[in-house]
C-alpha cells in the first residue's frame, strides 16, 4: 500500500501546499509556516517510500508504519482541501459582490471569509498533526528504511487498450466438446432437465467455459431458450427466478410473489427445450435448490442446467448428482500457450527464445491456475526486456503463503501495477461481489476522490480515468459482463484481492458486519459502502457514527427496484459525516435531501437517482467543489435552486427521465464551463438556441442521445452546422409532436430529420415518434448503417409509405405503428436483394388504413424474412390481403383486430409456429378455425382471445389430438358464443394427451368440459354457466393445480376436495362460489401446498381437524365465507408459513387457544364477521397472534381503538400493517424500533398527530425504513 500514499494523496497534498489561493488563505489565518513545515517533512519521506514498497510485503511493523503514514495524509488533505474550498468560496464573493456584500449573500458565505476565528482550531489540529508526522520520521530509522530509486522499473509505460477477443478458450478444447457432447444428449433422466455440473478452484475458468458453452453455436441451434444467471452467496430464488424469467422473453410484469414469478415462468418454459447456466452456485440447503427448481419441470425433454461450483459436496447433497465434471489445471504445455498470447500475443515463445526460460519459470509458480496466468500475462504485455521478466520471477511475493486466501501469483500482478492503479484498483473493493458495474460510474468515483490528477499531461480527468481503466480492463482485474459489452464485473478471486490490499481504510458493510463491530475502529475508515437490502436499519449503520473521517458513503442497489432506508440514518448519521467526497443515495426511498449535505464542503459527488424528491435545498449551491450531480430518474423533482449557477466546478449534471429540461437556467453554457455532460436527452422548447447549443456540445462519442419536441424547431441550418453525423451515436430518440394540425411543416421536418442523419458506424437502435413528413429520409433504411439492430416508428400521421428498412443488414427488431396513412406495403419496404435477411421480430400495429401488404419484389426467387420468428400484428381492421410465401423460422404468431383472411394467409405460410395467439378476429367460425387447425401441427400454446362466432373448438378430441400434435397451453377469453370445446364429447375420451394447461375465461355461455387425465393445471374464471368439469376415471390423474372464480353452477351439486379427486393436486383456489355447501375431506391431500378459499357465502363446514395431516401445506387462506363455522380450528398444518382468515361466521376473537406451528410467520386476520365484532383492544387478539410472526396485518377491524397491549410478545415482527381500522389510536411502541415496515390506512384523527413531526411516535418512526401513512403523501424524512 506504500504507493497508495506516494500516487494519490502525496501529489494532490503537494499540489495544494503550493497553491496561491490556499497559501493566501494560510497566511491569513496565521498558518502558512506550519504547513511549509509538514510539506518539507513529507518530502523527506516520501524518498524512502520505494523502499517501503518492497519492505511492506514482509514486515508487518514497516505495514503499519505506511498505513500510520497515509492516514497522516489523509488528514493533511483534509485541512488543505477546506483551506482551498475556502478560498474558492471567497473568490466567488469577490466575483459576485465587488462592492458590498448583502445580507442575502451573507447566508451563502462561509465563516472563514468574513470571520478567521477558526483559526485557532485549524492551527490545533496542524499542531497534532505536526507531532504524528514527527513520529513517523522517527520510526523510519527504527525500520532500517533507506532512500531507493526505482531503477529501470517503468511505472509509466503508455496504456494499453483491452486485448481483443476471439482467441477462443485455450486448453480447454477436449473438455468443451465433451461438455457439448452431454448438452446435446438426450440421455435419460428422471426429469424433463438434466445436470451439467463444472466444478474447481476460484480462478481455474469454469465461468469461461460455461460461456465458451453458452455460446456455442451447436449448443445455441439445439435449445429453444436460454438464460445465464451469476448466483454468487447470496442463494436468493426470487431473484434467480426473476432472472431466468426476464432472460426467456418473459413479460415485463413486476411480480413481487414468487408463487406467481414461478407460475409465470413455469408458463414460458412449458414444452421447450431450455439451457439454463447457473454461475457461481455456493449455497449448500436443500430447501434452496428445491425452491428454485419447481419451475423447471415443465420443460421439454432435454433440458440442461449447467452448474458452476467451487464446492463439488454441494452437488452430491443437493442433487444427488455423483458424476461433476471436475476442471483440471492447464497442462503445462497449454498453461504456457495462454501465458505467451496474454503476454506477447502469440501461442508460443518462437518470436521471443530468450524470454521462454523465464516464462517457463512464471507459468510453473502459477502452477496451471488460468486467472492467474492471463493477471500475470497481460502485466508482461509488450514489454520484452528480459530483465523484467527476470525481476518478476525473483520477486519475493512468490514466497509468501496464500495470506487471507490470496494467490500469490495474483499479489504478484498487482504488486507490479503502477502506483496510480494500485490506489484505482483498491478502491474497487467497496464494489461487492458479482456486482455489475459501468464504466463511467467508477471513472466518476475516481475522479471525486482526486485519484485523477496528472500534472504532467493536459489531458481531461475523464480521459485519464478512461485510460486507467483500460489498463486494468486488459489485466483482467475486471470482466465483460457475458452478452453487454457496456457492463462490468469484478472476479471473486480479484474482489477479494481488492479487499486484501486496501486494507483498513476501506469499509464494505457486508464484509465489516460479520467482525466484531465493538473491536473494530471505526475512525480508521475513510471509505464506505453498502449493499442496499429491501430494507435498511439503523442498528446496521449505527456504529458508523463514529466513523467522521468518512470521505465515501455509497449505497449500491443491485437492482431496479426502489430500497427503504431509516430517516434515523440520515438524521444521526450523515451529520457525522462532514469530509464525505462521494455521497449516493441512488434508489432509496427518500423525497428530501438532507440539510447536512449542504455542508459537505468536500463534496465532488452526489447520486440522488431514482429516489423520490421533489427539490434540491438552496444550500447544495454551497457545494463549490462538486463535480457530478446525478439526478436521473427523479420523476418528481421539478425545481432546481435558485443560485445553481454557482456551482462552477460542476462537470456532469444527469437529469434523464425527469422534467427539468425546460426549468434550465438562463446562461447554464456559459456560466457552468467545466460542465460536459448535461445529460444525454432534451426537449427542444421554442427558443432553440440552448437546443441547438446542447447538440453542438454533445461529445462525438455519446452512447445515447434523446431529443423530444423538435415540432419547434424553427430552420434545419442550425442542425446542418452542428453535423450530427459525425457524432458515434449507438441510441437515437427523435420525437415531434402528436398534434397533427394546420401548424405542421411537413417540408421542414423532413429536412430536420434529414439534418439529425448520426453516423452510421455505431447507431444501433433507431426510434422516431411523432414525425410530421409524407416520405422519409433517404438515410432511414440506408444499408451503410452496419449494425442497427432495433428500429421504432410511430404516430407518424401524414407519413404515406414506409421506408426501405428490408436493407438493413443487421435489424433483428422493427415496430412499426400508428401510421394510418399507409394503405400498401409493397417491395419499398423490402428493397432490392435479401429482404430483411437479420430480422428476427417484426410488430405492426394501429394502421386503421392498412389494406394491402406484397411481398412480390419483382425478383425471381427472392428471400425475405428468412430469420424471422415472432410476427404481431395489432389493430389492423381493413388489412385483408397478405401474399407471403414462406416464412420458415417463425415460431411466435401473434393476431388482434383483423379479418380472418390474415390469420388464413400467415398460418399457410408458417407451419412451424409453435405460440399461435388471436384476439378479435373478424370472420374468425368454427368452419374458418377448423381450416386453420389443419396448419397447427407445431403449436404448443394457443390462445384464442375475443372470438365471438366460434362455437366449438373442434369436432371430437380424437380429430383434434391428430393435428395439435404438440399443444401443451390453451387458453380461451371472452368467446360468448362458446358452448364446449369439442362439439361431440364422450366420456372416457384421453386423446389430447400433450395438454397440460387450460385455462378458460369470460365464456359466457360455456356449458361443460370433458378434459384428458394430462391436465396439470385448471383455470376457470367467470363462466357462469359452467356446470360440469370432467376426467376421464381411474388412475392416471395429473392435475396439480386448480382454480375456479365467479363460477356459481359449477360446485352446485358437488361437494369440493372430494375422494374422487385428483390427489396430486398441489394448489387449490377456489373464489366466489356462491352454491359450494362444503368441503368435507382434505386428508388424502398430502401434496397440497396452497388452498385458498375466499367469498363462498354457503359454505357451512370445512374439515379443519384435517389440517395437522397436510404436512405440505405452506399457504392457507380462508376469508369473506360468512356462514362457516370456526369453532374446529385450533390445531395448524406443521409446516405452514402463511395464514389468513377471518371474516367468518363468528368473529375471530372467539376462537379458542390455536396451537400454530413455529414456521408460520406471515399472518392476515380479518375483522368484519357475520356475527358483530367485539375486538376494541389488542389484547383480544393476542391468542390469535403467535410470537413466531414476522409479518402482521390486521384488516377491517371497525371497533378496534388501541394495540399498545397485546402485540408486546411478537419480538420477532418486521412488517406491521394495519388497514380500515378507523378507531385505531395508538400503536405497539416498544415494536416500533426494530419493524422494517408500516403502513397504517384510515385510523382516528389522534393517531394521525402522533404520527406527524413532532407527535409523540415520531422518533420511533424514524428507526423504521419504509413507513407507509395513507393520509400523507409520503412520511417526512427528518425535522429539517
Amino acid at each position: 500500500m506504500a504507493e497508495l500514499v506516494l500516487s494519490a494523496l502525496l501529489p494532490v497534498v503537494f499540489e495544494k501546499l503550493t497553491s496561491v489561493a490556499v497559501n493566501k488563505i494560510a497566511r491569513s489565518k496565521g498558518i502558512h509556516s506550519e504547513l511549509k513545515k509538514c510539506e518539507r517533512k513529507l518530502r523527506l519521506i516520501q524518498a524512502f517510500l520505494e523502499d517501503a514498497s518492497q519492505k511492506e510485503v514482509t514486515s508487518k511493523a514497516v505495514k503499519k508504519w505506511l498505513n500510520d503514514l497515509q492516514h497522516l495524509a489523509y488528514d493533511i488533505d483534509d485541512i488543505l482541501d477546506a483551506l482551498a474550498t475556502d478560498a474558492m468560496h471567497c473568490e466567488f464573493v469577490n466575483e459576485s459582490q465587488p462592492i458590498t456584500i448583502t445580507n442575502k449573500v451573507r447566508k451563502f458565505i462561509p465563516s472563514c471569509c468574513t470571520s478567521f476565528s477558526l483559526s485557532n482550531r485549524v492551527g490545533s489540529k496542524l499542531d497534532e498533526i505536526s507531532t504524528r508526522l514527527q513520529d513517523v520520521m522517527d520510526a523510519k530509522v527504527e525500520l532500517g528504511l533507506i532512500v531507493k530509486n526505482e531503477g529501470s522499473k517503468d511505472r509509466n509505460r503508455g496504456y494499453q487498450t483491452s486485448l481483443e477477443g476471439g482467441r477462443g478458450i485455450v486448453g480447454r478444447e477436449g473438455d468443451k466438446n465433451e461438455l457439448v457432447q452431454k448438452l446435446l444428449s438426450d440421455e435419460s433422466c428422471n426429469e424433463n432437465f438434466g445436470i451439467v455440473s463444472i466444478v474447481g478452484m476460484g480462478g481455474i475458468g469454469k465461468t469461461t467455459l460455461a460461456r465458451a458453452l453458452f455460446n456455442d453455436r451447436l449448443v445455441k441451434d439445439h435449445f429453444e431458450l436460454k438464460a445465464w444467471v451469476c448466483v454468487s452467496d447470496d442463494f436468493d430464488s426470487f431473484k434467480i427466478s426473476k432472472v431466468i424469467y426476464q432472460k426467456v422473453g418473459g413479460e415485463k410484469k413486476d411480480l413481487e410473489d414468487l408463487d406467481l414469478l414461478q407460475v409465470a415462468l413455469r408458463d414460458q418454459l412449458m414444452g421447450k427445450r431450455f439451457l439454463l447456466v447457473l454461475d457461481d452456485v455456493w449455497s449448500d440447503k436443500w430447501q434452496d435448490w428445491k425452491t428454485l427448481e419447481r419451475p423447471f419441470f415443465a420443460g421439454a425433454s432435454g433440458s440442461k442446467i449447467i452448474i458452476t461450483t467451487r464446492k463439488e459436496q454441494l452437488l452430491r447433497k443437493l442433487l444427488n448428482h455423483d458424476h461433476p465434471y471436475i476442471l483440471q489445471k492447464l497442462s503445462p504445455d497449454d498453461a504456457l500457450a495462454l501465458f505467451a498470447q496474454n503476454a506477447l500475443g502469440e501461442n508460443n515463445f518462437d518470436l521471443f527464445p530468450e524470454l521462454r526460460q523465464h516464462g517457463e519459470g512464471i507459468v510453473q509458480k502459477c502452477d496451471g491456475l488460468p486467472l492467474a496466468l492471463e493477471a500475470l500475462g497481460r502485466l508482461l504485455r509488450n514489454r520484452t526486456d528480459e530483465e523484467e521478466w527476470k525481476r518478476l520471477l525473483a520477486n519475493e511475493i512468490w514466497m509468501l503463503e496464500d495470506e487471507g486466501g490470496i494467490l500469490p501469483a495474483l499479489r504478484l500482478s498487482y504488486h507490479e501495477l503502477s502506483a496510480c492503479l494500485k490506489q484505482l484498483f483498491a478502491y474497487c473493493c467497496l464494489i461487492p461481489k458479482d456486482y455489475v458495474f459501468e464504466k463511467k460510474g467508477l471513472i466518476l468515483w475516481w475522479m471525486a476522490e482526486g485519484f485523477l490528477h496528472d500534472s504532467a499531461t493536459n489531458k481531461t480527468m475523464e480521459c485519464l480515468g478512461e485510460e486507467y481503466f483500460q489498463e486494468l480492463l486488459s489485466r483482467s482485474f475486471f470482466q465483460h459482463v457475458p452478452d453487454d459489452e457496456s457492463l462490468f464485473v469484478m472476479h471473486d478471486l480479484m474482489n477479494d484481492l481488492a479487499t486484501f490490499v486496501a486494507g483498513e481504510f476501506f469499509s464494505r458493510l457486508d464484509l465489516d458486519m460479520k467482525k466484531d463491530v465493538g473491536k473494530t475502529d471505526f475512525k480508521k475508515f475513510r471509505h464506505m459502502s453498502f449493499v442496499c437490502e429491501k430494507y435498511n436499519t439503523y442498528n446496521k449503520f449505527k456504529a458508523f457514527e463514529r466513523a467522521n473521517r468518512l470521505r465515501t458513503f455509497l449505497a449500491m442497489p443491485n437492482s431496479q427496484e426502489t430500497f427503504y432506508l431509516s430517516s434515523k440514518i440520515l438524521v444521526d448519521i450523515l451529520p457525522q459525516l462532514p469530509l464525505l467526497r462521494v455521497l449516493s443515495l441512488s434508489g432509496l426511498h427518500i423525497d428530501e435531501v438532507p440539510e447536512c449535505v449542504g455542508d459537505m464542503k468536500h463534496l465532488r459527488y452526489l447520486n440522488l437517482s431514482r429516489t423520490r424528491i421533489t427539490h434540491l435545498p438552496e444550500s447544495v449551491c454551497n457545494l463549490c467543489n462538486l463535480q457530478t450531480l446525478i439526478v436521473s430518474g427523479c420523476g418528481e423533482l421539478t425545481k432546481l435552486p435558485d443560485n445553481f449557477l454557482k456551482l462552477k466546478n460542476l462537470r456532469h449534471f444527469d437529469i434523464r427521465d425527469t422534467l427539468l429540461w425546460n426549468m434550465m437556467p438562463l446562461g447554464i453554457s456559459d456560466e457552468m464551463k467545466s460542465l460536459q455532460t448535461l445529460s444525454n436527452k432534451v426537449d427542444v422548447v421554442e427558443n432553440n438556441d440552448f437546443f441547438i447549443s446542447w447538440l453542438r456540445n454533445l461529445k462525438n462519442l455519446q452512447a445515447e442521445i434523446y431529443i423530444d419536441k423538435l415540432k419547434e424547431v424553427q430552420s434545419a441550418r442550425d442542425i446542418q452546422e452542428v453535423n450530427l453525423s459525425q457524432k458515434r451515436v449507438s441510441k437515437l430518440y427523435l420525437g415531434w409532436s402528436y398534434a397533427f394540425d394546420d401548424s405542421r411543416n411537413e417540408k421542414l421536418e423532413k429536412e430536420v430529420l434529414d439534418a439529425l442523419k448520426p453516423h452510421s458506424d455505431n447507431l444501433k437502435h433507431l426510434t422516431i415518434g411523432s414525425y410530421g413528413g409524407k416520405l422519409f429520409p433517404n438515410w432511414i433504411g440506408d444499408p451503410s448503417f452496419l449494425h442497427l439492430t432495433y428500429v421504432w416508428i410511430g404516430y407518424c400521421g401524414n407519413c404515406m409509405f414506409l421506408p426501405p428498412l428490408g436493407e438493413l443488414p443487421s435489424l433483428k427488431k422493427l415496430d412499426i405503428g400508428d401510421l394510418n396513412e399507409v394503405n400498401v406495403v409493397g417491395s419499398e419496404f423490402l428493397g432490392t436483394g435479401i429482404a430483411f435477411p437479420k430480422l428476427e421480430s417484426l410488430r405492426i400495429r394501429n394502421m386503421k388504413g392498412w389494406e394491402v401488404w406484397s411481398t412480390k419484389s419483382g425478383v425471381v426467387g427472392a428471400v425475405m424474412f428468412p430469420c424471422l420468428e415472432e410476427l404481431c400484428i395489432e389493430n389492423c381492421p381493413k388489412l385483408a390481403q397478405v401474399s407471403l410465401e414462406a416464412l420458415p423460422s417463425l415460431r411466435v404468431l401473434h393476431l388482434n383486430g383483423c379479418g380472418d383472411g390474415v390469420l388464413t394467409s400467415l398460418i399457410h405460410a408458417a407451419s412451424s409456429v409453435t405460440k399461435l395467439s388471436t384476439s378479435d378476429i373478424t370472420g374468425f367460425s368454427d368452419e374458418v378455425w377448423r381450416g386453420v387447425m389443419d396448419y397447427t401441427g407445431a403449436v404448443e400454446e394457443l390462445s384464442i382471445w375475443g372470438c365471438h362466432e366460434i362455437r366449438y373448438l373442434w369436432e371430437s378430441e380424437a380429430e383434434a389430438s391428430k393435428v395439435l400434435l404438440n399443444l401443451r397451453k390453451l387458453y380461451v377469453e371472452s368467446c360468448s358464443k362458446l358452448v364446449r370445446l369439442g362439439e361431440k364429447e364422450e366420456d372416457g375420451c384421453n386423446q389430447l394427451t400433450s395438454l397440460r394447461i387450460l385455462e378458460l375465461c369470460y365464456c359466457d355461455n360455456l356449458e361443460r368440459c370433458n378434459l384428458p387425465n394430462s391436465i396439470e393445471e385448471l383455470t376457470i374464471f367467470h363462466c357462469p354457466l359452467i356446470a360440469s368439469v370432467s376426467f376421464l376415471t381411474g388412475e392416471g390423474h395429473k392435475l396439480k393445480s386448480l382454480i375456479t372464480d365467479n363460477c356459481e353452477q359449477l360446485l352446485e351439486k358437488e361437494v369440493l376436495l372430494n375422494t374422487s379427486m385428483p390427489a396430486m393436486l398441489e394448489v387449490v383456489y377456489i373464489v366466489e362460489s356462491k352454491n359450494l355447501k362444503s368441503i368435507n375431506e382434505l386428508t388424502c391431500f398430502i401434496h397440497l401446498t396452497e388452498l385458498t378459499i375466499r367469498d363462498c357465502s354457503s359454505i357451512e363446514s370445512f374439515p379443519a381437524a384435517d389440517l395437522p395431516n397436510l404436512t405440505s401445506l405452506k399457504h392457507l387462506a380462508i376469508t369473506n365465507c360468512k356462514s362457516m363455522d370456526v369453532d374446529s380450528f385450533g390445531v395448524w398444518p406443521p409446516n405452514l408459513g402463511f395464514l389468513e382468515m377471518g371474516r367468518l361466521k363468528k368473529p375471530i376473537s372467539k376462537l379458542g387457544p390455536q396451537k400454530y406451528p413455529s414456521s408460520l410467520v406471515d399472518l392476515t386476520l380479518w375483522g368484519g364477521s357475520a356475527e358483530e365484532d367485539d375486538v376494541t383492544g389488542g389484547s383480544q387478539l393476542s391468542h390469535m397472534l403467535p410470537s413466531s410472526l414476522t409479518k402482521l396485518l390486521l384488516h377491517n377491524f371497525e371497533q378496534l381503538e388501541s394495540v399498545s397491549m397485546g402485540l408486546q410478545h411478537l419480538t420477532s415482527i418486521q412488517h406491521l400493517d394495519i388497514q380500515f381500522c378507523p378507531k385505531i389510536k395508538d400503536l405497539p411502541e416498544e415494536l416500533l424500533p426494530s419493524l422494517l415496515s408500516l403502513t397504517i390506512s384510515r385510523c382516528a384523527d389522534e393517531l394521525k398527530a402522533k404520527t406527524r413531526r413532532r407527535g409523540s411516535y415520531w422518533l420511533l418512526l424514524s428507526y423504521i425504513p419504509h413507513v407507509h401513512l395513507w393520509w400523507q403523501r409520503y412520511v417526512p424524512l427528518s425535522p429539517f
